[in-house]
């Protein structure tokens, strides 16, 4: 594409110029001008007269020479790349800087390459529009259909097609700021993450009461920071103090800002302050990135945002934990006085120490009562043991009469024992018990005697009757079978194979593809996929595809395949 002459850094045509497609600007009208435009100063026109009429290459006249009039010179003919080429040059030279307002239209998101392609349009006419890869990460609000804008850039012509489109250099939103309109929708989007508003994941940390070191993100030149170790140094001078340097204001600010926000949350800080002086809303503008708002949220301890005046608000004060009016405030909520913090333990050391003195005699009373309660547990030892003795001699008393009364029963039932002489009566209980004996024996041995012969008999029974002979013989005749069955099996199977094969040499001898390896085709139609058996089943024009035995082809699917078309027919000849 070729190079515009001008620059998008010129200035708009001043009101009231107006220029020609043809030609330069027209001169402004200055004070004492007539209205008329002396020669030199007119635009120069072409050859070509307006009721030239242009058609296959050629200018002709459609109107005679009016009577008296001059004889024209010779016409002019140019190709469709020199007229091209003029109104190139012309529009881009005439229109190297234009504010265009109109509506979105058209827009479908970034292409591979990143540039951004759209049509700016209103109720009168639509132009095409492009913005590229370098110019698209500067547009601070997302682009959609339907967004009337105001696009600054300059007219291009593409040769190739003979199209003009308006390469955007700027774009701004119509009744609202482009930072404005940035700031919304990526609130919004966050707030549809969960990362700020009333449905956000994580509710905001509570700060430490007494941080062992607080961290700061913001410049160390800046006046947010001298502020901020000021009244940090004036209500607690011994709190430890970690500053990340990082800009925060101009381009690549809002990286560095994040990267320190994940560098103080790998060390020992318990809070973060991310803070910086007031200014506009382009200075601010760091801290209403997406990546330092997704910094703030991925931090492991909390953040506090102090950045600008009361009056200032960023996306970091919506994501942070603690959102801090001015940085003097961030430092004065996270920094106890420590006069006070001293006043303040000296009181409840004191109170501790009146309680605890307080106890110690309550104790020391209650101590004073139980003791006198308690008693010699040597008296009490003697009580018990002299207790212990009478419950004895008690029990002793009662268990006399009982003992001497249980020893006169036993006296008499030892007698009447040596009275009826057991040993006799067991005499003869044994004898009976040995004749019983020996009786029962003698029924046993008959009894298994008895059971012994039946068996004998049921078992020269079972043998005669027994199935192993018929078994032997019914294997022996089953065996015979199989043995001829296989053989008629294998017979057989021998003469299908045989029968086979011939069928097998025969049907390869007819088979198409034998015929096929020696040189020959076979051509279809590939309408209806028809052989071809003679010229009046072609005709010129058809498409017809040939088939081709190669090696190992078993299938005509298996063929090596070419379309050719049928150019003419003649009659048939000798092959």
């Amino acid at each position: 594409m070729k190079r515009r002459r001008g620059t998008v850094g010129e200035d708009p045509p001043t009101e009231g110029g107006q220029g020609d497609l043809f030609g330069g600007l027209k001169p402004l009208a200055a004070p004492g001008f007539s209205g008329k435009v002396p020669p030199s100063a007119k635009a120069p026109v072409t050859d070509v007269p307006p009721e030239a009429v242009v058609e296959r290459g050629e200018v002709s006249s459609s109107l005679p020479p009016l009577p008296g009039a001059p004889a024209r010179a010779a016409r002019a003919v140019l190709s469709v790349g020199e007229l091209t080429r003029q109104l190139k040059e012309t529009i881009e030279s005439r229109y190297p800087r234009v504010i265009v307002r109109g509506e979105v239209s058209g827009f479908r998101g970034a292409n591979a390459r990143g540039h951004l392609y759209f049509s700016l349009k209103d109720v009168d006419a639509s132009i095409d529009a492009k913005l590229w890869a370098s110019q698209a990460p500067r547009l601070r609000f997302a682009l959609r259909d339907g967004l009337e804008v105001v696009a600054e850039g300059s007219v291009d012509v593409y040769a190739p097609q003979g199209r003009y489109s308006l390469i955007v250099q700027k774009l701004e939103p119509v009744g609202e700021g482009a930072l404005a309109l940035a700031f919304e929708q990526l609130k919004e989007r966050l707030a549809a993450e969960g990362l700020i508003g009333s449905r956000r994941i994580r509710p905001p940390r509570p700060l430490p009461f007494l941080p062992r070191r607080i961290g700061v993100v913001t410049s160390r030149t800046g006046a947010a920071l001298q502020d901020f170790l000021r009244v940090l140094s004036s209500r607690h001078p011994r709190l430890s103090v970690l500053l990340c340097d990082a800009r925060v204001q101009g381009e690549g600010s809002a990286p560095e800002v994040a990267r320190a926000i994940a560098r103080l949350g790998r060390t020992d800080v318990d809070v973060i302050v991310v803070t910086r002086g007031g200014g506009s809303v382009e200075d601010l503008w760091t801290f209403n990135e997406e990546v330092v708002a997704r910094a703030i949220h991925a931090s492991p301890v909390p953040v506090v945002s102090a950045i600008g005046h009361e009056i200032d608000f960023t996306i970091a004060d919506f994501v942070a934990d603690f959102r801090a009016p001015t940085p003097s405030a961030a430092a004065e909520r996270l920094a106890p006085v420590l006069s006070d913090l001293e006043l303040a333990l000296d009181t409840h050391a004191a109170r501790l120490r009146q309680a605890a003195e307080r106890r110690v005699l309550e104790l020391r009373e209650r101590q004073g009562h139980l003791a006198g309660r308690l008693v010699d547990p040597r008296r009490r030892l003697g009580q018990e043991r002299l207790h212990l003795s009478e419950q004895l001699e008690e029990m002793m008393r009662a268990l006399r009469p009982a003992l001497r009364t249980k020893r006169e029963a036993l006296r008499a039932l030892q007698e009447r024992l040596q009275r009826a002489r057991p040993q006799a009566r067991l005499g003869e209980q044994r004898a009976h018990l040995h004749r019983l004996a020996a009786r029962l024996q003698e029924a046993l041995r008959l009894g298994v005697a008895t059971r012994r012969a039946d068996l004998a008999r049921g078992r020269l029974g079972l043998e005669r009757a027994s199935p192993t002979l018929r078994v032997a013989a019914e294997r022996a005749r089953v065996n015979a079978h199989k043995a001829r069955l296989l053989a008629l099996q294998a017979q057989v199977l021998a003469d299908s194979q045989g029968r086979f094969q011939r069928l097998a040499a025969q049907l390869d001898a007819l088979s198409p593809l034998k015929i096929m390896s020696r040189g020959y085709a076979v051509a279809f139609r590939k309408t209806d996929g028809a052989v071809v058996r003679s010229i009046t089943d072609v005709q010129p024009g058809m498409t017809l595809g040939i088939k081709f035995a190669n090696n190992g082809a078993r299938t005509l699917g298996g063929c090596e395949e070419i379309e050719a078309t049928v150019t003419a027919v003649k009659g048939p000849t000798d092959c």
